[in-house]
Order: C-alpha cells, then structure tokens, then sequence
C-alpha cells in the first residue's frame, strides 16, 4: 500500500511538473506571438514611411525639373531679347514723353532725340527683368512645394 502511495505521489508530482512546463511554455508562446505581431507591425509602418518618403523625393525631384526648365527657359528668352536689343534688331519700346523746352529754339529745328534710355539703364533693366522673373518662378515653385509637400 505503502508502495502505491508513493507512486501516486510521484504521477501527481509529475503530472503537476509537466502541467506547470506546459503552462510556462504556453506563456512564452503567447509572449512571443505577441512581441512577434509587434515587430511585424512596426516593419509594416517603417516599410510604408520608407515608401511614401520615396513617392515624396520622386515628386519633389519632378517639382525642382520643372521648376529648373522653367527658370532656364525664362532666362533663355531674357537673354535673346537681350542679345536682340543689343544688335539692334529690335527696340525696347517706353511710355516716355519729353519735357518741353521752354527756351527759344528756331522754328523747325529737333531739340533733343527721341525718348530712350541709356546704356546703363538698359542693362539695368534686363536685370530687373532677370531677378523678376527668378523670382517669380522661385516662389512659384515654392507655392507649389508647399502645397504638394509640406501640407499633405
């Protein structure tokens, strides 16, 4: 009798042992699913934020091609008339009137040539027109930036 009561305390001890194994080792299953599913989820957003950064840098590389052809063009086109005034082939036309002279002058004679500018002012103007339209395009393209971009 004795000898059987000891066995039964030694199957109970191990049925106890192999229930208190198995419980731990479900616990570190589950434990593991769940860091598992964890870094599954985090792998998933750094994989989207890659992607959508790299949309991102492809649609800004566009914005910055236009923009750049479109600044070359402008300056292209400034540099023609420029080059077109300066051989004169064509003239830059000015909303200009000359003060009358109030001095005595013969009858029939031309006081002074007509309304123009002079060398200095006409290389200043090419360059305003050159920094106008830069910049005209810069914040074009920066307008466009931030609506495409920055407030997405």
């Amino acid at each position: 009798m004795r000898r059987l009561l000891l066995i039964s305390i030694a199957v109970v001890m191990c049925l106890t042992c192999a229930g208190l194994l198995a419980r731990h080792y479900h616990d570190q299953a589950v434990l593991f699913e769940s860091q598992r599913d964890k870094a599954k989820e985090q792998l998933r957003l750094a994989n989207d934020t890659i992607i959508n950064l790299q949309m991102r840098q492809r649609d800004v590389a566009a914005l910055d091609a236009k923009y750049t052809k479109e600044l070359a063009e402008a300056k292209a086109g400034l540099d023609s008339l420029q080059q077109c005034v300066s051989a004169g082939k064509c003239r830059l036309h000015l909303n200009a009137t000359c003060p009358r002279v109030e001095a005595t002058v013969t009858a029939g004679l031309d006081v002074a040539a007509s309304p123009g500018l002079t060398d200095a002012a006409q290389r200043n103007y090419f360059i305003l027109r050159e920094r106008i339209s830069l910049a005209g395009k810069q914040i074009a393209g920066l307008q466009q930036y931030i609506k495409e971009q920055c407030l997405r």
